[in-house]
Order: C-alpha cells, then structure tokens, then sequence
C-alpha cells in the first residue's frame, strides 16, 4: 500500500477586513441624553418651547436610531483576503449577500493605489483584466495604508514564487 504524505502550506498572506465597530452611534446616544437633562429645566421654565424641543429631541432620536441600524448592518460585512503563492482568493459575504469567493492569478492582477494630496490611501483595487475589485471600500484612511502596505508586499512575493 503506498505511503499518503499530507502536505500543509500556509499562505503568504491573510486578513479578514470588517468595518470599523466604534462608539460613534452610543456617543450620539449618550450626547442625546446629556443634551436632553440639561435642557429640560429651559423646557419646563419656558412652556412655549416644549413642543419645538420635544419635536427636535424626535428627530434626532429617529436620526440616531436610523444610524445605528445602518451600523449593525454594515458591521456584517466581512472581507477574508488569502494570497497564496499560486492564487489571490478574495471572499465576500455580507447581510442579504451570498458569499462570492473569487480566485485570481497574482501575476496577472496588480494593485491600483487611489491617494490624495498628503499621499494617504483612499481607496485599493485589484485591477484584472478589465475588472476593478473593490478591496476594504469600508475601513479607516489608516487602515488602508497599512492593508496596502502588507498586501502589496505579499503579492509582490507571490509573483516571484
């Protein structure tokens, strides 16, 4: 009976991108409350500015709630970027999204970095052929710099192997 080898490799590179999780939303809910105890000894001691405030503490109560669904919605987004020295595998999935795993030759997709004035990154795509893929549309001007950095270096690496 022939011998089995198992073989195991490890990528060049991985990273799972998800969107920023910050407090901006409970901050704005926190602000709200704040805003709403010290306003309420005005609304009490001036009667004529009851409706107006409540009418605009509704508003931004309906702003912040429309925000903060908006967020947790966003914040199901999940981007897993794997180069491997043979392939560039790219896996989306999302709320009310299929996953969609796309593979791509790392010798024929190049990098198309999108900065501004100061040379931060604003936006990283994988140019292949005539298609554009958005990499990390979601994440922080910073992260994208340091994700450019680390990926560029490891595609750079899978086409030299």
């Amino acid at each position: 009976m022939p011998m089995q080898t198992s073989t195991t490799t490890s990528p060049l590179f991985s990273a799972t991108l998800r969107p920023d999780r910050s407090l901006r939303a409970a901050g704005g809910w926190i602000g709200l409350a704040v805003a709403g105890l010290l306003g309420l000894p005005f609304l009490v001691a001036v009667p004529e500015f009851i409706l107006p405030g409540i009418a605009g503490f509704a508003i931004a109560g309906g702003g912040l709630t429309a925000l903060s669904w908006r967020l947790s919605r966003r914040a199901k987004l999940v981007e897993q970027i794997t180069v491997w020295s043979d392939q560039v595998e790219i896996l989306t999935t999302g709320p009310r999204q299929e996953k969609k795993l796309r593979r791509l030759d790392p010798k024929k997709v190049r990098l198309v970095l999108k900065r501004d004035d100061n040379e931060r990154t604003l936006a990283m795509h994988l140019r292949h052929g005539n298609d554009l893929i958005e990499l990390g549309g979601f994440l922080a001007i910073g992260d994208k710099s340091s994700f450019a950095r680390a990926f560029g270096r490891a595609l750079r690496k899978a086409r030299q192997s």
